[in-house]
């Protein structure tokens, strides 16, 4: 069988996508939007779903003992480097409909149109399904990935879940998994990773392009729970002077961080800051009392680790700065966590590619800001790729949206990619 003698099943594709899409968004703790937690009953009973049309279409289903799927379509070449292509079935709390679900069934329906038109891959295709990518439930990066590739570090089992309280290991545990065994994982041998994913920005949708292809993913510098602590005082009795404003405090420090990205960003640099889950003390604040302490969150993001590292330390400058102008004002980070950014795999990049000119696309190239578990896999070494779908109304959001029809096309690509390939 060659290239030219095979034609995309597209009707199959689209169906496969609408009608798995469904099944999987059917399972959530209620909305608004959807909501399945890492390593709880709701991402088991995803994972279930697509086991179940997995083994419909003739697969060989394994896990890992952190609970991660492959779901494994024999290629003509077994002990080849396997292609595997998926992503994850957790949420955000009130996330959206196709966050990492749309790159799961997107892989599923490459697998669909292989069966479908009789397409022997040269290698393996492995439908992968990761555990626990959203790091708001852990506060540990791609947590079932990583996991998987033996790169958790012993303090990352401990990490508790933000709504129980419960460790890692437990929720492991609660899933029928065994972080024992994790711990001493073997690391399987690099292969190859592809992952379709919504854009989590407007690019795509401004530019009219239903899909392309990311060669590069942004690293994150993290603190989750950063105090501001001051002196609690009557708001009518304390004169500005002889104020410890937490809040004051907390918003100096966010503006003067706003400088310092658009300094950076003058400077060429890559870098995004984000300060979030702004709480001046609630219940304890009140009406009639200067804020005694504040809470706050910071992400920030960029494709290179001298930038991330430029930018905490002006995040300590700026700390020193305000207390010292400001006595009675004491910051508190907490714990730091990161990601790494990387550069993804200029050979899949142009495998993609090739199964897009062959259906008359010419994808662009860019930057991931998210980080996603293609970034797992090619820090393990693996020849990683994603491949972003056009999202218009943001993402981790009730809101997020996506025409089915442009992962279609995307699909399309990758599964004209491995025709091609099998045909050299």
């Amino acid at each position: 069988m060659t290239e030219t003698l095979v034609t995309v099943p597209r009707e199959l594709i689209a169906d496969t996508i609408a009608r798995v899409l469904a099944r999987v968004n059917a399972i959530t703790s209620g909305g608004p939007g959807w909501t399945r937690p890492s390593y709880s009953p709701l991402e088991s009973a995803a994972h279930a779903v697509i086991e179940e049309e997995a083994r419909a279409l003739g697969c060989e289903i394994r896990r890992d003992a952190a609970g991660n799927m492959f779901a494994t379509l024999p290629g003509q070449d077994r002990g080849a480097t396997a292609l595997h292509i998926g992503s994850h079935l957790d949420t955000v709390s009130q996330g959206g409909a196709y966050d990492g679900q749309a790159g799961v069934v997107g892989a599923l329906a490459v697998i669909a149109a292989l069966r479908a038109e009789g397409v022997t891959p040269a290698t393996d295709v492995v439908l992968t399904v990761t555990r626990a990518e959203e790091s708001v439930w852990f506060p540990v990066s791609y947590a079932g990935s990583r996991a998987g590739l033996g790169r958790l570090t012993p303090q990352e089992f401990d990490a508790k879940r933000s709504d129980t309280g419960r460790t890692l290991a437990e929720h492991m545990r609660d899933e029928g998994f065994d972080p024992d065994a994790v711990r001493s994982i073997e690391p399987p041998a690099p292969a190859r990773f592809l992952e379709f994913h919504i854009e989590q920005g407007p690019v795509l949708d401004d530019a009219g392009e239903p899909y392309a292809i990311v060669d590069a993913v942004r690293g994150g510098l993290r603190y989750r729970e950063a105090q501001v602590h001051g002196v609690w005082a009557h708001s009518g009795g304390a004169p500005r002077g002889a104020r410890a404003d937490a809040v004051v405090a907390m918003a100096e420090l966010i503006l003067a961080m706003d400088a310092v990205w658009a300094r950076l960003l003058d400077a060429g640099h890559d870098l995004t800051v984000t300060f979030g889950k702004l709480d001046a003390a609630s219940p304890q604040h009140a009406m009639a009392k200067v804020p005694g302490h504040a809470g706050f969150c910071l992400d920030l993001r960029s494709d290179d680790v001298a930038v991330l590292e430029e930018a905490d330390a002006a995040l300590k400058a700026e700390i020193a700065r305000i207390e010292a102008a400001r006595p009675g004002i004491r910051f508190e980070l907490g714990a730091q966590s990161r990601s790494a950014p990387a550069r993804l795999s200029e050979t899949m990049a142009e495998f993609v590619a090739t199964g897009a000119r062959a259906q008359g696309d010419s994808p662009r190239r860019m930057l991931s800001g998210g980080g996603h578990d293609a970034a797992a896999f090619g820090a393990a070494g693996w020849d990683s790729v994603m491949v972003f779908i056009r999202n218009w109304n943001g993402s981790h959001c009730p809101e997020e949206a996506m025409d089915e029809a442009d992962l279609a096309r995307a699909v399309g690509a990758v599964f004209l990619g491995i025709v091609a390939e099998r045909g050299r």
